[in-house]
């Protein structure tokens, strides 16, 4: 793919992250599904997202350096599914991808705030599990956008390839 698809998804990325939105719906993790899956290039793949994810913390603000690792870890191992995606190609397989990235990210991201020290978890068991907890709503909404976003992207681009094959050639 030419250059122009991998800034577009910096852009977009980018875009949804800083315009309001409910918390954690945005097509991050469906980006870094996609680019796994298709862009040809297996580092630009993991590297789209992140700078996407970094460009706008940039406009955001940072936060906790445990929780922001955790955050990009989840990111990263979004784009590590996109590649395994890229020679499993099914409605089934994206399905589960994108329903597996979202509990990944939920389980690592969560596990990132609660061992944050000021998070204000007591840091035992049940301190870890009010953490995981309290976070089922954006569990949720990850999970919806990461659905949402991954068929928009993947469907779009299925039906543009569907469409430009059945295009009659103009000589």
């Amino acid at each position: 793919m030419s250059f122009i698809l991998p800034v577009a998804f910096v852009i977009i990325g980018l875009f949804f992250r800083v315009i309001p939105h409910p918390a954690n719906f945005s097509p991050i993790f469906a980006i870094a599904l996609f680019g796994g899956t298709y862009l040809a290039d297996r580092r630009l793949a993991l590297i789209i997202p992140l700078l996407a994810l970094f460009i706008s913390d940039l406009f955001m603000g940072f936060y906790s350096p445990v929780v922001m690792i955790s955050v990009y870890a989840g990111l990263i191992l979004t784009g590590i599914l996109g590649l395994w995606l890229r020679n499993h190609k099914s409605v089934l397989n994206l399905l589960g991808t994108s329903i597996i990235s979202g509990i990944l990210f939920y389980l690592i991201s969560n596990l990132g705030v609660w061992v944050n020290p000021v998070s204000g978890y007591s840091k035992d068991l049940a301190g870890l599990i009010q953490c995981y907890v309290l976070a089922l709503p954006f569990l949720k909404n990850t999970l919806a956008s990461n659905l949402v976003y991954s068929a928009v992207l993947f469907g779009g681009y299925e039906l543009t390839l569907l469409a430009l094959k059945r295009r009659p050639v103009q000589a």
